[in-house]
């Protein structure tokens, strides 16, 4: 193979650094949105920042986010003591409003291992800044989802009938039971979820430890945490294969479990529940609000934290496409669902669309526009570089899929087969009360994780620089990424 010196001057690649200098002396800023050209002073100065700077507003907003989940707290310790009566569940509406939030942060959930898998392993160079925040999302989801079954248990002393273990009257657990396959699958879930986000926090625990005072608060807890991390070339070998290795392993994990989730409803022999459509559907449907919540936690932290140099228009732009694309397959299996209804022309799930579309109306037609609307605009590109569009549209589609969640399980409940048994179901107070405290739980435990551990992925930024530049091609300079092993 020819060296450097073999090829004429006049055929030779410039030097990264030539081309980066004659840009700038060109006024040129090649792949502006993508390349983290900083100093690395100031990336860890920006990365770190949400950490150890606190403004008064943050303490305002925290202090509301616990009086809401102390409140909830308050309405579940009463419908401990006070029974299920204070819920309006009760024959022939045994699934109500818990069930249908515990769907929805299920679903949740599935942004961000999912998101992280799919673009690390597709090496998809954009991805590096919104690892992190995604990933937590997932882990706080399922946090919150994983109370939902506690709290629909209603006796709270037999908790441990729900677990796949032998009690102390050996007896085992009803493996036909929804609520055990449940516990099941986020027990799983969100042990390899936390696993995978802790092993990607490693690296910036460690700069976070090099960089704090001594006499800070925060020095005891990252020097531990940080497990002796010390960036030797043999540590980032193994850090690496075993990032691979928890990709693959949740790429795989995550579509089961919310395949798991619709069982709960597709192994039943309910109309409008026993169909082979809702793993998949369900997966998509996850998928959908997940990607929907990510863009609106990455445009809160640019704007809170004044991350715009970090998570920048390009990062919300791929997002938004991702987006686009899950809402296209949400509306496809939709569809799907209800025209098989209409054409397997069963006179009893007939009977429950037409009680749904009736009674349910504003709700129903809420959700479709929503999702007809999100199409529409994102289809424009103006639309995907607005951060302030694709935040409204973020909110207005998890607004939408929690919908599409209430309307699965109530209107089939309340409409069964049997006329004798229909009624109607309305959330109680109790029961209404919860399901806000557990958004502000969601919204709580991100806000203490800011403080508490970095919530940029400076180590995977710093990565993506080294394995890009600025290449000279004609008149044009273009963006290069290369590989880890080249």
């Amino acid at each position: 193979m020819s060296s450097r010196e073999d090829i004429p001057a006049d055929e030779r690649l410039p030097a990264v650094e030539t081309v980066r200098g004659q840009a700038l002396d060109a006024g040129i800023q090649a792949g502006k949105e993508s390349d983290f050209s900083i100093s690395e002073d100031r990336l860890n100065d920006i990365s770190l920042r949400p950490m150890f700077y606190t403004t008064k507003t943050y303490y305002v907003l925290t202090i509301i986010l616990a009086l809401i989940v102390a409140w909830g707290a308050a309405c579940w310790g009463y419908q401990i003591v006070m029974g299920m009566g204070v819920t309006d569940l009760r024959h022939p509406v045994f699934w109500g409003l818990y069930i249908s939030a515990f769907v929805f942060w299920v679903g949740v959930s599935h942004s961000g291992t999912m998101v992280s898998s799919i673009l690390r392993l597709s090496k998809a160079n954009w991805r590096r800044p919104i690892l992190r925040g995604a990933e937590a999302m997932t882990v706080f989801s399922l946090l919150v989802a994983g109370l939902f079954p506690v709290i629909h248990v209603g006796r709270l002393w037999r908790i441990y009938y729900m677990f796949p273990l032998p009690n102390q009257r050996e007896l085992w657990v009803n493996f036909r039971s929804p609520l055990a396959w449940d516990m099941a699958a986020i027990f799983v879930y969100l042990t390899s979820a936390f696993i995978f986000l802790f092993v990607g926090l490693l690296p910036d625990i460690a700069l976070a430890r090099d960089y704090c005072p001594a006499k800070n608060w925060r020095k005891g807890y990252l020097k531990f945490l940080a497990l002796g991390w010390r960036g030797s070339h043999r540590q980032w070998i193994v850090y690496e294969k075993v990032s691979l290795y928890l990709a693959i392993f949740i790429l795989m994990i995550a579509p089961s479990v919310h395949t798991i989730v619709s069982w709960d409803f597709a192994m039943s022999i309910t109309p409008n529940w026993h169909t082979s459509i809702f793993g998949p559907y369900f997966v998509v449907g996850a998928i959908y609000s997940g990607i929907a919540g990510v863009i609106t936690l990455m445009v809160t932290l640019r704007w809170i934290f004044n991350l715009d140099e970090i998570i920048r228009v390009t990062h919300l732009t791929n997002l938004s496409k991702v987006l686009l694309l899950m809402s296209i397959m949400w509306g496809y299996f939709y569809f799907t669902e209800f025209i098989t209804s209409w054409y397997g022309n069963n006179p009893t799930e007939t009977a429950i669309w037409r009680w749904q579309t009736d009674r349910f109306g504003p709700m129903l037609f809420t959700m479709l526009g929503i999702n007809i609307f999100s199409i529409a605009a994102l289809a424009f590109d103006s639309v995907r570089k607005s951060p302030g569009k694709l935040f409204v549209i973020g909110i207005l589609v998890n607004v939408a899929m929690f919908i599409e969640r209430y309307l699965i399980v109530v209107p089939v409940l309340t409409h069964r087969d049997n006329p004798f048994t229909w009624t109607d179901y309305i959330p109680s107070f109790v029961e209404s009360s919860i399901a806000v405290a557990a958004m502000a739980w969601f919204l709580l435990l991100y806000a203490l994780f800011v403080k508490i551990l970095p919530i940029v992925t400076v180590s995977d930024i710093r990565e993506g620089n080294a394995l890009s530049c600025d290449m000279a091609f004609g008149n044009r300079h273009i963006r290069v990424h290369g590989d880890a092993e080249e």
